[in-house]
């Protein structure tokens, strides 16, 4: 029998390459391996409605893992590839069980970061969020009353907050940089943020350095500052980012920098093995930039099924991201990458605006916060590669519509 296709893990890239590769009728057979126990499943929902319980595990899941057997998918999951052996192109699980592949494709993902153990980042009690299994953990924590302390100003710190507050659970985040999505966002969106978590009770501490977590009767009790304050806290949630499942790829000899580095068709230095999802560095805009978004997990998925079934296509797709905090939905197009200057559209509310990035008079990004209209034609004119003057995004008399069907 010829060698099947194999996916090294199970995630939304993997399911995307499957669901498509079905859907094209490709013969070759399918080896999907990953290392949770689990079908691949929607990671946006845990940080949200998983977490508050408002959603089923068995909804989390892209596909019931009865669907794979029935396209006669292989699957092996709970189960991890130790090597690559690329002159025999082979896999070899944790066993020593080697497994030959015809095509090899790296849906890896990325590992949340954690603190330094020295200063108390294993400490019974402080908590990562990127897997089913962690909202497991630590969903049984979320009590109303109890002191949650979050490190990391991102998204998912914030939504976390979000839902921490939702629950009845007295939250302090630390930012250690001057403020929240420093890294991501203009001024002007993390003030929106910082507002609408201030009005919600969280105490919000930016440019605030912590030193070393604290324990008490084996476990964690707070944080001390630089200060010297102490924030006391019953758990700690650590969302300070993520990076990249790359140890495969380099113990392979794949060429890697910030993740596992492909061309247009996701093909990695090797012809015969392709990388998608949040493990992979490609090439946009004359940057090399790695994403970690559903949208670009799907999108270069897709596209692999696509380049094996022989189509002659290169991923160009245009980024897209959401959060959503409270009752409000943050929608995001575009990569605002090397911008030099903004403009802020008010909305149809005190709750909504948008933020639209620009550099010099290339429109990037927009970021829109309870202003669907704006994203929507927002994102209608960054497809047409339409540039409107900032002057004009800012004029709330301007018709987004006309601006992007005209």
């Amino acid at each position: 029998m010829p060698a099947p296709v194999v996916i090294v893990g199970a995630g939304q890239a993997a399911a995307s390459f499957i669901s498509r590769h079905v859907a094209l009728g490709n013969s070759e057979a399918l080896l999907l391996i990953g290392e949770e126990p689990h079908p691949p499943y929607q990671r946006p929902p845990l940080s949200k409605k998983y977490l508050l319980g408002e959603l089923e595990r068995d909804r989390l899941f892209i596909r019931p893992r009865k669907w794979y057997a029935d396209q006669g998918v292989e699957t092996r999951f709970d189960t991890r590839i130790a090597e690559i052996r690329r002159v025999d192109k082979q896999v070899v699980t944790d066993n020593s069980e080697a497994i030959a592949y015809d095509k090899l494709i790296l849906c890896t993902g990325s590992h949340a970061r954690g603190l330094p153990a020295e200063i108390g980042g294993t400490l019974p009690g402080v908590y990562t969020l990127r897997s089913i299994s962690d909202i497991d953990r630590m969903a049984p924590e979320f009590q109303a009353g109890r002191k949650l302390l979050i490190v990391g100003g991102g998204y998912i710190g914030l939504e976390a907050a979000a839902v921490a507050r939702q629950l009845g659970l007295e939250v302090t985040l630390l930012e250690m940089a001057e403020r929240i999505l420093q890294r991501v966002a203009a001024a002007e969106t993390s003030r929106y943020f910082r507002e609408l978590h201030a009005g919600h009770g969280v105490d919000l501490r930016e440019s605030a350095q912590m030193t070393r977590l604290l324990e008490d009767d084996g476990k964690v009790c707070g944080a001390q500052l630089e200060s010297g304050e102490i924030v006391a806290a019953d758990l700690v949630l650590v969302g300070i980012g993520g990076s990249p499942n790359t140890e495969l790829a380099l113990a392979a000899g794949l060429d890697c920098d910030n993740g596992v580095q492909v061309n247009a068709t996701c093909q990695t230095s090797d012809p015969d093995i392709f990388a998608a999802g949040d493990c992979c560095n490609f090439s946009r805009g004359g940057q090399q930039i790695r994403l970690e978004s559903v949208q670009n997990a799907a999108d270069q998925g897709d596209l692999i099924a696509r380049v094996l079934a022989g189509e002659d296509v290169s991923y160009t797709a245009l980024p897209w991201f959401w959060s959503d905090q409270y009752d409000c939905k943050l929608q995001i197009v575009g990569l605002n990458l090397g911008h030099d200057h903004i403009a802020l559209r008010p909305g149809a509310s005190e709750s909504s605006l948008s933020v639209w990035y620009y550099r010099g008079d290339q429109l990037l990004a927009i970021d829109a916060m309870n202003e669907p209209r704006s994203y929507a034609f927002g994102r209608k004119i960054i497809e047409a590669g339409k540039n409107p003057a900032p002057e004009i995004v800012a004029d709330p008399a301007t018709d987004l519509k006309a601006l992007a069907l005209g």
